[in-house]
C-alpha cells in the first residue's frame, strides 16, 4: 500500500527585490517515487505548473545552499521570517519562490516519518515492476 504526504500552503513568487505574489500550492510525497517531491504551482493557467525533484535536496536546502541547474534550495529570512528560496529554471522560463520554512520543514519531517533517510530503495518495488516489464 502507498501512502502519500501533502500540504497546501501559499508559496512566494518573487517578481523583484520589492514585489512577491502568492502562489497557491501544494507539497506532495508519495511512497511510491520514495526520492522524489513533487510541487504543484496553481498559477492563473488552466493547469497547475508541476515540479519534481530530489527530496534529499529539499531536506538539505532547509539548512543550507545547496542544488545546481534547474533547481537551486537555500535558506534565509525575509522580512523577519524564515524562508526556503527554490530558484527553478526550465527551457519555458525561470522563477524564484520563497516558501515558509516552518511548513516546509513540519511537511519535510512527515515525509522522513514514513520512508526513512536511506530506506527509499525498499518501497521501489523493483521485482514487481520488473515482472509487469517481463510479462511474467
Amino acid at each position: 500500500m502507498h501512502t502519500v504526504v501533502e500540504r497546501e500552503l501559499e508559496i512566494d513568487l518573487v517578481l523583484s527585490p520589492e514585489r512577491s505574489i502568492p502562489v497557491p500550492s501544494r507539497l506532495s510525497y508519495r511512497t511510491a517515487d520514495p526520492y522524489a517531491v513533487h510541487i504543484a504551482f496553481h498559477v492563473t493557467s488552466d493547469a497547475p505548473v508541476h515540479w519534481t525533484f530530489a527530496r534529499e535536496l529539499l531536506v538539505e536546502g532547509v539548512f543550507r545552499p545547496c542544488g545546481s541547474g534547474d533547481v537551486r534550495v537555500w535558506p534565509t529570512r525575509t522580512d523577519g521570517r524564515s524562508v526556503v528560496c527554490m530558484a527553478l529554471s526550465s527551457p519555458d522560463g525561470a522563477a524564484l519562490l520563497e516558501a515558509p520554512a516552518p511548513a516546509v520543514s513540519a511537511w519535510l519531517e512527515r515525509t522522513l516519518r514514513v520512508v526513512a533517510p536511506g530506506s527509499e530503495r525498499e518501497r521501489l518495488e523493483l521485482d514487481a515492476a520488473l515482472r509487469e516489464i517481463l510479462g511474467a
